[in-house]
């Protein structure tokens, strides 16, 4: 895959104008729109639900690409199918039994995805791996927009694309979230990432247009 996807985090879009900063987004050439639940145990912050998702997914037809930073996420699993998104991401850390919540999200027809933290190593993966459509890699600890990119999570972006060879996996999306920037997105994509989660760095820019295009 050469594109390289570009999925803004609506976490440091301005809430109150919403749907303004999704058309802005899009209309800079983004490619999904990447959505922040927290629920202040999982994570110490706490975001949006799943009516927020539902109530932007009237204002764009771009991708909603949802990662559950809560605790049992497979209790609201069908809330945020229902409010329309294409893909929903849930965290290693965060319950015991993966393969049956990625099983309970592909039933609705949709891509399924699981998150690892800083120190969780990449080979937890490998026991439900080939039914992964996306591996999402933090590198900051998750929870707050804005922070510095952790540079010594680079190898494992290269460790999951190695893995995803290893069992000929070559559609599943490697995904990295955390300080993305027009200088880190370069060294994440190098060690092998093909999509860009990016808040504060888009939001923040003086000019949208260029900030998505740098990432590009």
């Amino acid at each position: 895959m050469n594109k390289i996807i570009i999925s803004p985090s609506i976490l440091s879009a301005d809430f109150s104008n919403l749907e303004r900063d999704i058309k802005r987004v899009e209309q800079a050439g983004a490619d999904w729109i990447h959505v922040d639940v927290m629920d202040g145990h999982f994570v110490p912050n706490i975001t949006i639900g799943a009516p927020v998702v539902k109530s932007i997914r009237k204002v764009t037809k771009m991708p909603f690409d949802v990662h559950l930073m809560i605790e049992n996420p497979e209790k609201y699993i069908k809330d945020f199918v229902d409010a329309g998104s294409e893909l929903i991401t849930i965290h290693y850390e965060a319950v015991k039994n993966v393969k049956d919540i990625i099983d309970q999200i592909k039933i609705f027809g949709i891509k399924a995805g699981v998150s690892i933290k800083p120190k969780t190593p990449v080979n937890v993966l490998e026991d439900f791996i080939s039914d992964l459509d996306l591996v999402l890699i933090m590198t900051v600890e998750p929870g707050f927009g804005g922070q510095k990119f952790m540079n010594d999570c680079l190898p494992k972006i290269s460790e999951v694309k190695n893995l995803l060879e290893e069992y000929n996996l070559s559609k599943t999306v490697i995904e990295v979230d955390g300080g993305i920037d027009d200088k880190t997105c370069k060294l994440a994509v190098e060690a092998g990432a093909n999509a860009l989660v990016a808040g504060s760095y888009i939001y923040n820019s003086p000019d949208i247009k260029v900030a998505v295009k740098s990432l590009k």
